[in-house]
This record gives C-alpha cells, sequence and structure tokens, in this order.
C-alpha cells in the first residue's frame, strides 16, 4: 500500500479552507489537494501563492477519494453553503448534509481521519448553553436552515456504528479573518466595519430589539481564524477522541468592543451610530453566544488564542489595509 503522504481540503478556495492550505503550507506541507467549485472567479485571489498537488472539483471529488484514498492521511471538510439566509433546505441537504455523509462514508471505509466544519449555529438562542455534550445535541434547535443542516449530520455522526478512525465535528464560532471577501453579506462584522469605516468614517452597527442588552452590547464569540485553522491542525494530528468540539475562544465580547478596536487598528478615534437590525434576521437574532472550551483543553489544546484586540489588529493592518490574502 503506498503511504499516506496526501492532505486532503475540501472548500479550499474558500474563506476558512484556504487558511487551512496556508496554514499547511507554513508546516512545510505542500503535498495538499484542494477540492471546491473553481468556477467562482471571485473566491480565486484566495489560493494566490499558495502551493499544492492538485485541484478537484467538488462534482467529481468522490470517484478521486475513492480511488487515491490509500494515498490520503487526512480530509478537512471545510467546504459547505453558509448562508444563514438562504431558506431552500434542499440546498442545504444536498451540499451540508448529504455530501457530508458521502464524505464520512468513504473516510469510514477507507480508514481516513476526518475533521470536519459544524457550527455554533447548531445551538440556536443558546436555550441549552454552549456547551459540546453529545447528549445536548438532538435537543438543540437551530434557527435557520444553515443550522439545522449541520445540528443533522451531528445527530446522524453520533448515531453511526461504523465511523472514520479518528472524527473531529468542530463548531465554529463567530469566525472572522484574511481571505473572506468573497462572501458579501456573510463577511464577518471585523470586514464589514473596515469597509464602512474605510468608505464613511463612521460604523453603523445594529440596534438591540432586546431590552436586556443596551445598543452594540450584543455579544458574540469571536474567533480569529489563524486561531481556527491551529485547532484543525492540531486535532488531526493529536491522539484526541473522536467526536463534537466547539471552537471559539471561551469569551464573548460585544460588538461596540469589535468596533472600537477596528478603528483602533486604522488609526482612527471611534465614531459608532446605530441601525434597526435587519426583519428578515431580526426574529432568529442571537444576543449572547460563548464557546464552552474545556472540552478542546482536555484534548490537549493549551495554546492562547488571539484576544478580539489582537486578532482585529492583526487582521486590520497586515491583510484587510494591505489588501492581501493569507
Amino acid at each position: 500500500m503506498s503511504e499516506k503522504n496526501m492532505i486532503v481540503i475540501t472548500g479550499a478556495a474558500g474563506f476558512i479552507g484556504s487558511c487551512m492550505v496556508a496554514r499547511l503550507n507554513a508546516s512545510g506541507r505542500e503535498n495538499l489537494i484542494l477540492v471546491d467549485d473553481f468556477n467562482r472567479p471571485e473566491k480565486a485571489t484566495n489560493l494566490r501563492g499558495k502551493k499544492f498537488l492538485d485541484r478537484i472539483d467538488r462534482h467529481v471529488f468522490f470517484d478521486w477519494l475513492e480511488t487515491e484514498a490509500a494515498e490520503v492521511e487526512v480530509v478537512y471538510h471545510l467546504g459547505a453553503r453558509t448562508d444563514t439566509t438562504e431558506f431552500n433546505t434542499a440546498i442545504f441537504n444536498e451540499l451540508n448534509l448529504n455530501y457530508t455523509k458521502t464524505v464520512w462514508n468513504i473516510c469510514t471505509a477507507e480508514n481516513i481521519p476526518l475533521v470536519y466544519a459544524s457550527s455554533a449555529a447548531t445551538y440556536g438562542l443558546g436555550e441549552k448553553g454552549y456547551k459540546d455534550d453529545h447528549a445536548l445535541v438532538p435537543g438543540l434547535k437551530p434557527l435557520n436552515p444553515y443550522g439545522e443542516s449541520k445540528n443533522n449530520f451531528d445527530k446522524w455522526a453520533l448515531e453511526q456504528e461504523e465511523e472514520p478512525p479518528r472524527w473531529y465535528g468542530l463548531k465554529f464560532f463567530n469566525v472572522y479573518g484574511p481571505n473572506e471577501y468573497h462572501k458579501g453579506r456573510m463577511a464577518s462584522v471585523v470586514w464589514h466595519a473596515f469597509h464602512q469605516i474605510k468608505t464613511s468614517g463612521e460604523m453603523k452597527l445594529f440596534r438591540s430589539h432586546n431590552p436586556e442588552y443596551k445598543d452594540g452590547e450584543q455579544l458574540r464569540d469571536f474567533v480569529y481564524v489563524k486561531d481556527v485553522v491551529d485547532v484543525c491542525l492540531h486535532l488531526s494530528n493529536a491522539p484526541a477522541k473522536s467526536g463534537l468540539y466547539n471552537l471559539g475562544t471561551g469569551k464573548a465580547r460585544s460588538f461596540n468592543d469589535l468596533a472600537v478596536h477596528t478603528f483602533k487598528a486604522m488609526g482612527l478615534e471611534p465614531k459608532i451610530s446605530y441601525i434597526d437590525t435587519p426583519e428578515d434576521i431580526r426574529d432568529t437574532y442571537q444576543y449572547f453566544t460563548q464557546a464552552q472550551m474545556a472540552k478542546l483543553k482536555k484534548a490537549g489544546y493549551d495554546r492562547a488564542f488571539f484576544t478580539l484586540e489582537e486578532g482585529i489588529t492583526d487582521y486590520v493592518r497586515n491583510y484587510l489595509t494591505k489588501n492581501t490574502p493569507y
């Protein structure tokens, strides 16, 4: 049998996937197989300067994987439809649920470790908290079809008697960082803040429609993409127990904090105002998210995460200002 020395990254031209490619290149790995829909030219910049073996269209990826499985070391399945304002469940069933089931089944049959992207959107309004406890998964109530698709796969994975030799479903919280410019409305608040400030000199945040929170004091667990890919790399290389893991910082921060530090990173005085939250997302708007991170720490990940201030400063000064990818 051939030595397992190829690494597969799906969603490789997208936000987190392309950062995973950059991180692997930085660690000396160039034997990468990139999987995506490469017919979207707006994402081409994300792969500029990256080193890899081949690019495989996602529509023919399964045939490739079954043929080349003996040489695949690990699959990072980071590709997904992530639009939280899309309500066509058929799209999510195809791209997030069924596609991931096929990836899982092939990895199981071919004995390939799997790291895949779940989401903190599975937690809904956080009625049951934000603990990555498998027992809570069946009772979670996501707020949109995107979150439902991610939770439906998590539930399915936990029901399987046959599984990859090691598998990790990572519940990404609010990820921000370089290589997200193509995401439009779904780009992070940091990205939108930078461009609003650059254009108008001010930042408009969503007004609070919840009396328990002041305007701009809605809280999120913002996690820098460089930490996200470091955790992916750690779990794929460590003998951690298979299962679902939160991937946030464990510390919720306000949108006001985010805006203020974006101004500071740009060398400007803060100028913040508030607008109504759009009606199409108002009823499903999360006012608080914060990952419980004990499980990941127990799995041996002991590196300090970027603080919000550190992450924004790196992102703004080294990527957004220079208009360069990671």
